[in-house]
């Protein structure tokens, strides 16, 4: 929380901001990051391009069992989400002590 109040605190002074942006390291970790996240689209798109490819040429039954799969699942996930959520667990005080029912003798 405080890590948190901290790094925002030091993000809304303009100066700062604008020094780290010259920073050679912070650069260079920008340009690494975007080039990851580029790469990583790219290879799955190609992978999804493949995997459509190869379902095709397995057979139109195969590949409409997968269209109908995936429409079935993105159905019951929508089913789901509409559902309401059950209530979360009741959670006692954890300075609750319940009175001891034990056969012991009380003075």
């Amino acid at each position: 929380m405080v890590l948190r109040w901290l790094v925002l605190r030091l993000l809304s002074r303009e100066r700062l901001v604008e020094r780290l942006s010259e920073w050679r390291p912070l650069r260079r970790a920008a340009r690494l990051t975007a080039s990851a996240l580029l790469r990583a689209r790219r290879e799955g798109r190609e992978a999804a391009r493949g995997l459509r490819d190869r379902l095709g040429a397995a057979g139109p039954g195969l590949l409409a069992r997968a269209v109908r799969f995936g429409e079935a699942f993105a159905r019951e996930v929508r089913r789901g989400l509409r559902e309401p959520f059950p209530p979360p667990p009741r959670v006692l005080d954890p300075n609750h002590h319940p009175p001891h029912r034990g056969g012991g003798s009380e003075p």
